[in-house]
């Protein structure tokens, strides 16, 4: 007893394209009990008593499901589901989700826009940021990780491209995850691997480790843009989607601000870490390192205080936890807005047919391992079918014309920011290798070097009996040389080689001149001592904050398209806003044609950045909206999966013709964005429906 008449209240959450007049549709409906007493009506609103024993929300007026149940029995008596065709039971389903749809989003409505979004949106904001660091951290490190850990060429290649993996397999397999496990809890996973990882990686010191680090901390970060689109979006009503999540896509472009500018701030201080012995060593972009997992980690904490997606708890039958949650979402919203007393006026919500196939396995049946292995199984296969799903017919087309879209944005924009850097420095290397001096036949004997020589040729010189103690060659070559009786000690070298040389009677003394930098010399009567061991940093020339300040403009110059997309995501839809930024970006690569100085290439970045923005922030508001709750976060896992996959083939391609040619780079990427953009334009707009 103690239930309100919800007469008006079912007529406000009626189907909304007149077919349901009056449906057998499963809303309670608390016209058909005796009629109420106006003190037992208010007993419902103020609460029981605390020494009652009350069902769980009856005292905010939600109908016990045990009556619920009952009443739908007496009106239809149904054949048992076991009975019946699964397709039947798939089309109740269908069914049943069009009517949550348009229930939900009224719901949503009176629920209002307000502080609980707004407490969301940073909690899950500080979630994107951390993954816009990461496609960072390892670009700002490498630099100084090849010289500690004395890393070739193809080490470096494989360390700049093992997180983009780690990310497509996360964003698939964690992306599918949510869609079973939920989009909270998915989601703490993601961040706690990412968080866990990277702190780990700070700490090793052997490259195998550190890339398998990186790796996993990856796969964590990969899940976390499809479970955070899919996770926000179920808490915003049809007329904000669009806009918020165009402002939620601000955080990356703050992550790589906060990237940029700690690199800046931490790497170049040599001093800020320590030693342990001859073996360990904590140097400074160890500390960038850590520092760069402080925004997954605030994300983490802060989402321990958020509940699940409610849309989510209804796609799986719990009512009654997904009706706390709007009521909590609901009252703090009414509270800040100085209106406490607004009564939530929702007292039951559709939930969709439950066709899934569980496996309960009892605790005396196994092992504990064997029962994990059969849950963990299931999980998979359920996130397989789902994958499947995304392929059928309904959705084929749709997700088949995303792909490329995803695909080819991708590969053009992560494949171009990796290109402008190299670019740059090219250019650099060229200035500098334009003021190398040269000197030719010259003869010194008995001197003692001991300051540094930088950006020299020597050629045919003789050096007898001369000291080099405590210097430091940089961008040094000694061409058919004679070193007779001479003596090196304490030398440090970086790009030092002497080639066709002949050295007679020398000691070199703990140096770093190792045999692979004598490239055809004759070793007469030669002596190497206590050569210095590992890979020495040199942050004077490792570490360019040009670079530094490339990425930080580049992460700074989306900001106006930001404000744009955001500002015009809902009033001229997601598909001109793709098409028309994906076709201005492809106009603004054939400008990179005049990129011939080091400034004119950061310009032609900013502009480029500041151009494609608008298409990503779209892409992500059309694919949330897409597909239905069950499958949201799969698809999304998948079509960024893709999208790795396309940076890691613009990585590759992309750096492969630097100081080659820029022809292929730029018609490349552009033809990529003309036939990307175009296709864009035959997606089906989605800014007026509701989110199936």
């Amino acid at each position: 007893d103690g239930y309100r008449n919800t007469n008006q209240v079912s007529d406000d959450y009626r189907y909304q394209d007149g077919n349901y007049d009056a449906p057998n549709d499963g809303y309670y409906r608390g016209g058909d009990e005796p009629a109420q007493e106006e003190d037992a009506q208010s007993d419902v609103t103020e609460g029981h008593d605390e020494d009652d024993e009350v069902y769980e929300g009856e005292y905010q007026g939600i109908p016990h499901p045990d009556d619920i149940k009952e009443k739908q029995k007496k009106r239809a008596p149904a054949v048992d589901d076991e009975y019946r065709d699964r397709a039947d039971l798939m089309a109740e389903r269908m069914e049943d989700e069009e009517q949550l749809a348009h229930q939900y989003e009224n719901i949503i409505e009176e629920c209002g826009h307000g502080r609980f979004q707004w407490i969301l949106f940073f909690v899950l904001g500080l979630a994107l940021m951390a993954d816009g660091v990461e496609v960072f951290v390892v670009g700002f490190v490498l630099p100084s990780a090849e010289k500690d850990m004395c890393l070739s060429s193809s080490n470096k290649g494989m360390l700049g491209l093992i997180v983009y993996l780690g990310m497509m397999v996360g964003a698939v397999l964690l992306g599918g995850l949510a869609d079973k496990l939920g989009r909270r809890q998915c989601l703490i996973i993601s961040l706690a691997i990412n968080a866990a990882f990277a702190f780990l990686s700070s700490f090793v010191q052997g490259y195998g480790f550190f890339l398998f680090c990186r790796l996993i901390s990856g796969l964590g970060i990969g899940g976390t843009l499809p479970i955070v689109f899919a996770y926000f979006s179920e808490f915003l009503s049809r007329e904000k989607r669009g806009e918020h999540l165009s402002w939620l896509c601000m955080f990356w472009m703050i992550g790589g601000i906060y990237a940029s500018a700690m690199a800046w701030s931490i790497i170049p201080h040599y001093g800020w870490g320590f030693s342990m012995g001859t073996k360990y060593h904590f140097h400074s972009w160890r500390v960038f390192v850590l520092v760069c997992a402080l925004p997954c980690i605030a994300s983490l904490v802060a989402l321990k205080f958020m509940p699940e997606s409610p849309r989510f708890l209804l796609e799986i039958g719990k009512h009654d936890e997904a009706w706390m949650i709007l009521k909590q979402v609901h009252d703090t919203n009414m509270r800040a807005k100085g209106e406490p007393e607004r009564v939530f006026t929702v007292s039951y919500i559709k939930t969709p047919k439950q066709v899934d196939e569980f496996i309960e396995i009892q605790s005396s049946t196994g092992t504990w391992y064997q029962r994990w292995l059969v849950r963990i199984t299931t999980t998979l296969k359920q996130v397989w079918d789902n994958v499947l799903y995304c392929l059928t017919a309904q959705y084929r087309m749709n997700t088949l014309m995303l792909a490329v879209v995803w695909f080819t944005m991708a590969l053009s924009y992560y494949g171009l920011i990796v290109w402008f850097p190299d670019m740059i420095r090219y250019f650099q290397d060229e200035a500098y290798e334009s003021r190398v001096k040269i000197f030719d036949e010259e003869e010194v004997s008995h001197f003692t070097f001991n300051f540094t020589l930088e950006n020299q040729i020597h050629r045919n010189g003789e050096y007898r009996k001369d000291k080099f103690i405590g210097m430091k060659f940089k961008e040094v070559r000694f061409e058919d040389s004679l070193f007779e009786e001479c003596y090196f000690e304490d030398v440090r070298s970086s790009e030092t080689f002497f080639e066709n040389c002949t050295i007679i009677s020398t000691v070199f003394y703990n140096t770093d001149l190792y045999e692979h930098k004598f490239i055809n010399c004759r070793l007469i009567n030669t002596t190497f001592m206590e050569e210095k061991e590992g890979c020495h940093i040199d942050f004077e020339e490792d570490n360019d904050f040009l670079i530094y300040l490339v990425s930080f403009l580049g992460s700074l110059s989306v900001l106006p398209g930001n404000i744009i997309s955001a500002l015009l995501m809902d009033k001229i839809g997601r598909i001109k806003m793709i098409g028309g930024s994906m076709l201005i970006s492809a106009v603004c690569c054939f400008f990179l044609f005049f990129g011939n100085s080091e400034s004119a290439m950061i310009g032609w970045q900013c502009l480029f950045c500041g151009a494609s923005i608008a298409a990503w922030n779209a892409l992500d508001v059309i694919t949330v909206e897409l597909y239905p709750t069950d499958k949201r976060a799969t698809a999304f896992g998948i079509l960024n999966g893709l999208c790795k996959f396309g940076a890691i083939l613009g990585n590759s391609i992309f750096s492969s013709f630097v100081g080659i040619t820029k022809v292929v780079p730029i018609l490349l990427a552009s033809s990529a964005l003309v036939g990307g953009g175009l296709l864009a334009l035959r997606l089906p707009e989605t800014r007026e429906q509701v989110l199936m």
